[in-house]
This record gives structure tokens, sequence and C-alpha cells, in this order.
């Protein structure tokens, strides 16, 4: 404890508000590059502003990650709000994100709020706390993209986003069972519109399913619909996956809950860089 507290009085003196950028760095372990977002709103006229870094390449699956994230914002709020919109804000961004389906010990996420900004406090069920919550989440949910962009040896983003579900919790079962998935992430990286490795996913989520009523596109190409995959130009699918970014989307056809889930293809880097060095 010694040494902590030491280290602790060195960076607390080390502080400054161009700081961040050597922050979001100095906690990078494999990842490439530093993961930082921010966004500005109003509230009651007064600006404020929310703003968050993370790292996470490897070892990253829903709930338990080697994954570290701080959001913070100069908004003033009520005591305990923060407290009461943190697990929904993880929920929606950070349990969403896998790289690679294993987990770990180390995971953070805090969300902080100092108050600075000078405006009223926060008051819980206030459209002002709908929009502040909506402003943690937006910048959670980014730097979470990031962070399965950026997975190791990882050369596509999979986006997987789930319609139609029985409501939102069903809808985040079936999104990260789609991305968490070792045979999709291998299909997007080999450029292979295989719907019935899509399906599968949907089939051992835990969520409700309907097989009559589904329909599944890939990169904005339907690939399945009332129980049958359908006729699609290959072609254009492989163009397709030479993107960026891949979206995958299930309409389960049974209510309206929805959610999005992230993560990334899996390449033959991946296994280089985990074989390659120990810890």
């Amino acid at each position: 404890m010694e040494a902590i507290k030491r280290g602790i009085a060195l960076a607390c003196a080390g502080l400054s508000p161009e700081g961040g950028e050597a922050a979001a760095r100095a906690i990078m372990t494999t990842d490439t590059v530093p993961k930082t977002h921010a966004v500005e709103l109003e509230l009651d006229g007064v600006p404020v502003r929310v703003g968050g870094m993370a790292k996470g390449s490897g070892m990253i699956h829903p709930n338990m990650a080697t994954m570290l994230a701080f959001v913070t914002t100069d908004a003033a709020v009520a005591p305990g709000w923060v407290g009461s919109v943190v697990k929904r804000v993880a929920d929606r961004s950070f349990n969403q994100v896998t790289v690679d389906g294993d987990t770990s010990t180390n995971d953070t996420f805090l969300v902080l709020a100092g108050g600075a900004a000078g405006n009223p406090p926060v008051q819980p069920g206030s459209a002002q706390a709908e929009r502040l919550e909506r402003a943690i989440t937006d910048v959670a949910r980014e730097l979470a993209r990031m962070i399965a962009r950026d997975g190791e040896g990882a050369t596509r983003l999979i986006t997987v986003r789930v319609e139609g579900a029985p409501d939102d919790e069903q809808a985040r079962l079936a999104a990260r069972a789609v991305a968490s998935s070792n045979l999709v992430k291998t299909a997007v990286h080999g450029g292979d519109p295989n719907w019935g490795r899509i399906v599968c996913a949907l089939g051992y989520s835990g969520c409700e399913l309907a097989i009559d009523r589904l329909t599944v596109t890939v990169a904005g190409l339907t690939v399945f619909t009332a129980g049958a995959g359908v006729e699609v130009d290959l072609g254009a699918v492989g163009r397709a996956f030479q993107q960026a970014e891949i979206e995958i989307v299930a309409d389960l056809g049974l209510g309206e809950g929805r959610a999005e889930a992230w993560g990334c293809d899996l390449s033959q880097d991946y296994v280089r860089i985990n074989a390659e060095y120990t810890t």
C-alpha cells in the first residue's frame, strides 16, 4: 500500500486539463489506439460536458472483461442519481460488447459527476435526468464500439441489431449471442453470408424465437426470411464484407424489444497475438 499511496500522490501532483490523452494511453495494454469520446449538451440553459476513456482489446466479453472505462461529467446531479443509472447504462453499452468470449475479473466502469458546470442539480425523473443519462449512454456506447473495433487481430467491426423481440432484455440476449459466436465471427472474416450460423446463435441465445417470423439481413442484404434462406448476390455480399463495419440485423417479429451488440471478426492475427506472448 505504501508504494500505491506514493504513486497516487505523484499522479495527483501532475493533474492538468491537458492530461486526458496521456491517461487514455497509460491504461492501454494490447490496444492499438487510445479510446476517448465526449459530447456537450445544455441542462437548464447551462452547457455541460460528458467525456470518457476506455481500454480493452482482448479478454472482452459481456459482464466481466479485461476492460477499464471511465465516464465523467461536470454536471451537478442529485446525490445517488449516478448510482441509480450506471447499471442501466452498462447494460446498453459495455455489457453488449464482445471480442473473444473470454472473461476476466479486472473490469471497471466508473461514472463520476463533479458539478463544476454550475447547473441546478439534476433531479431523478426529470427531463434533465433523461437527457444526461442519454448523453452518458451515448459516450459509453461509442467507447464500447471502439473496444470492439480494436479487438485483438480484428479487421471488421460487427454490429448486431435485434428488433421485434418480446422485450429489450431478450433482444440484448439475442444480440450478444450473435456477436459472441465464433462461427459468425469467422464467417464475417471470410466474407461468407452464412445465415445458418446467425440463426443458430439466435436459437441458443435464450431469447424467444419463431423461425417463421424471423428475417435476417447481412450488410443490408436479406439472407433469411419466413423460415428459409433466400437467393442473394454473393458478389454484392463479398463487396459489402470489405467495409470496416458489417451490420447484421435480425427482426424476430414478436414484439417491440430492440437492442444492439458489438463484436469483431476472428482472424489468424488473434491466434498469433495470444500465442506469442506470456504473462
